[in-house]
């Protein structure tokens, strides 16, 4: 049962995220070419990932 609660707040939270850096992209784009500064977004994409693969485990 917890199980399962797990893996679906887990699957709703990576969705989240993948959301995220999709409408963060040009915010990203705009700070690396003009600040020269990195926006994280795809290593939290990967770890949320990551956790839900490990959930259905």
């Amino acid at each position: 049962m917890f199980d399962r609660i797990r893996s679906s707040a887990l699957f709703g939270l990576h969705q989240a995220t993948v959301a995220i850096g999709i409408s963060l992209f040009p915010v990203a784009v705009f700070t690396r070419t003009r600040l020269g500064i990195n926006v994280p977004v795809g290593r939290l994409v990967e770890t949320t990932a990551t956790a839900y693969e490990n959930a259905d485990e």
